[in-house]
């Protein structure tokens, strides 16, 4: 499969080495231009590219760029793409710690209809709740004993069929999330998001979701991480997150 991923942070690097290396075509591309990322492009056997390299051609796109860069990509960007083309988000909105607040998330707006909204066309939403390093590190092979999880929602069932094949390539079990409108269920600090857990757990996780709990719980969380000295280990991250995102 072609597949261009836009933004090599901890997220979209992993995506790519794995994909790459799963024998996908990839391309690479981040705001700084094909040369900034030619480098990792080179090391990871993938095509350093600018965006719209990216893009051209691609059967599958994953957007992996903070929502602030969301808002300042072109409204055109995917003008002379046909609509098969899969995007697909890996956002998170995480207000006071990495992004200004967005008014239409704050009022309730389910964070992937709002990327929809800003780019013009539907998503895919999968690969957000899941810490990179467990992304990097933990994969398994199909039907290993604690396999971890990663959800996947979109209103587009053969899209999303795509989508979770790829999450069971790199490593993991695919969850169906539902449609994207209830994609909220997989936001930071909802019981799926970020623990590391198996198929199961996670099913569960994201049925007992509570939306009116969420946005207090996510900022409870980002107001313990900015009284820490440093940013947590991965364990440590997981435990917290365990801790902060339950169930009641």
């Amino acid at each position: 499969m072609k597949i261009g991923i836009i933004g090599v942070g901890n997220i979209g690097s992993t995506l790519a080495r794995k994909l790459a290396g799963a024998g996908h075509e990839v391309s690479i591309a981040n705001s700084k231009g094909a040369e900034n990322v030619r480098p990792f492009a080179d090391e990871i056997g993938a095509t350093a590219a600018d965006t719209q390299g990216a893009i051209a051609g691609a059967e599958l796109i994953v957007l992996t760029i903070p929502f602030p860069a969301i808002e300042k990509l072109s409204k055109n960007l995917f003008a002379d793409s046909g609509d098969e083309l899969i995007v697909v988000d890996t956002g998170n909105y995480y207000p006071g710690l990495r992004d200004p607040n967005i008014p239409a998330i704050d009022a309730g707006q389910v964070e992937s209809e709002w990327v929809a909204e800003q780019i013009g066309r539907p998503v895919i939403k999968a690969f957000n709740n899941i810490l990179a390093d467990s992304l990097a590190r933990l994969g398994r092979d199909p039907g290993a004993p604690g396999r971890l999880a990663v959800a996947v929602a979109g209103d587009d069932a053969a899209a999303k069929r795509v989508v979770m094949g790829l999450v069971d390539q790199v490593g993991f079990d695919p969850v169906d999330g539902g449609l994207l409108a209830e994609s909220w269920r997989q936001q930071p600090s909802t019981p799926a998001y970020c623990c590391d857990f198996d198929a199961e757990t996670m099913r569960r996780g994201l049925a007992a979701a509570n939306k009116d709990e969420t946005p207090k719980r996510r900022d409870a969380l980002i107001a313990h991480l900015q009284s820490l000295e440093g940013y947590p280990e991965h364990n440590d991250l997981v435990a917290l997150n365990r801790r902060f995102n339950a169930a009641d």
